[in-house]
């Protein structure tokens, strides 16, 4: 027992230091109007992880990669007082530099704008930073970009705060998306959504392309797609990490930058994703 101990706690250490490029291609004929290949970088789950001075490492690793577009999932920040996301914002700040960045909330940021009596940071006060530079806010709101030829709509869904419980799995009616971000429509849809445990009701939403995270990979991998626990201490989370698919449908799970209440990893490294979206050959 005391070398298995030992052994979680050096692979631990060892995890919770670095982050790793997970890359994936997705083939749509609604991208036919892409001329080659164009590259997504989406980030989730920073929580207010540094890697370096002022996130150096992690932004000269997006630099390196050229993308096209950076979408961020949401949870970049901790909602609890004491934990200011001045840096994090200040990070966030230089990567409209790159290419147009688009950004949704996670359950952390929703919560300080829902509730902003019971929190001292300002959820305003984050958001008119971000908009201030020229990342695009979707707050349960779309976009329409142009990669080449082909139209693109950009999603940002905020679900109630409620099924993040702790306890049992709410509902979460197909009315309950289409009233907050329309109905799916003909272009290619990718479709931010934080909570990766309501993946049968995105996808008959019908995006093409779903991004979550929120699980933090299950905190310790059990395989490719299976983790111990979710951050409701949900054991065995479905859907926790890596990529999912239904006929041309695609969900894409991050295990997340970073982590904030139970400061663990074993065989489940932080990451940053790669997407080249392409048309089909």
């Amino acid at each position: 027992m005391t070398v298995f101990i030992l052994y979680c706690m050096i692979e631990t250490a060892r995890e919770l230091r670095d982050f790793r490029l997970t890359k994936y291609r997705i083939c749509s004929p609604k991208l036919n109007g892409i001329r080659g290949t164009k590259k997504i970088i989406f980030l989730s789950d920073l929580h207010n992880r540094m890697y370096g001075k002022e996130n150096e490492r992690l932004l000269e690793s997006i630099k390196n990669q050229h993308p096209d577009l950076i979408l961020i999932g949401g949870d970049m920040l901790v909602r609890k007082d004491g934990n200011s996301y001045d840096r994090t914002v200040r990070f966030l700040e230089k990567l409209p530099a790159i290419c147009p960045v688009y950004c949704a909330n996670g359950n952390h940021e929703q919560k300080l704008k829902e509730l902003p009596d019971k929190y001292e940071q300002s959820y305003e006060g984050y958001k008119k930073a971000l908009t201030a530079c020229g990342i695009h806010m979707l707050e349960n709101a779309s976009e329409t970009v142009r990669l080449d030829e082909a139209p693109v709509r950009i999603s940002g869904l905020e679900i109630p705060l409620g099924v993040y419980a702790r306890f049992g799995k709410k509902d979460l009616p197909l009315k309950e998306i289409t009233d907050r971000i329309g109905e799916h429509g003909e272009e290619y849809q990718i479709l931010f959504a934080h909570h990766p445990g309501y993946i049968q009701e995105y996808l008959e939403y019908g995006a093409d392309l779903i991004l979550s995270g929120h699980y933090h990979g299950g905190i310790v991998r059990i395989g490719r797609h299976n983790g111990l626990l979710s951050p409701q201490l949900h054991p065995f989370p479905k859907f926790c990490c890596g990529d999912f698919h239904r006929k041309e449908q695609h969900m894409l799970v991050s295990a997340g930058a970073g982590e904030h209440t139970i400061p663990v990893r074993i065989h489940n490294p932080r990451e940053l994703l790669m997407v080249d979206l392409k048309p089909n050959a």
